[in-house]
């Protein structure tokens, strides 16, 4: 039987190209995590209900991501969810991703995902 798996996350999701920060370490640089990043990562692992699932296959993601301003990529937030997915074993591997339908809202005093898995 195919799974299908629906969540909601609160909580603004973070751009992942503007959530790192350049460091230095024994003269090399190198890229961290910033602090609303990490923050968003605990919530995530928090609030997902499905951890463990492991989707192994292919899947689709279905996103409606609601932002507090207009000023938000979708885009960009789309790779934090899809590791976050990953971290959390719901599903295996973001590579068995085969379609991503993503839509945009906003929800100032609630920002939030609703996102629903379906595997292939």
């Amino acid at each position: 039987m195919k799974k299908v798996i629906e969540e909601v996350i609160f909580g603004n999701t973070p751009s992942k190209s503007n959530c790192y920060k350049i460091v230095t370490f024994g003269g090399h640089a190198s890229l961290a995590k910033g602090a609303a990043l990490k923050q968003y990562e605990k919530d995530f692992y928090i609030q997902c209900k499905n951890r463990n699932a492991m989707i192994e296959g292919y899947y689709e993601l279905h996103l409606k991501v609601f932002y507090p301003t207009q000023k938000s990529d979708i885009d960009n937030s789309i790779k934090v969810l899809s590791d976050m997915l990953q971290t959390c074993k719901v599903i295996k591997n973001d590579n068995k991703c085969v379609k991503v339908v993503a839509e945009k809202f906003l929800d100032k005093a609630n920002p939030r995902v609703e996102l629903k898995i379906i595997e292939l």
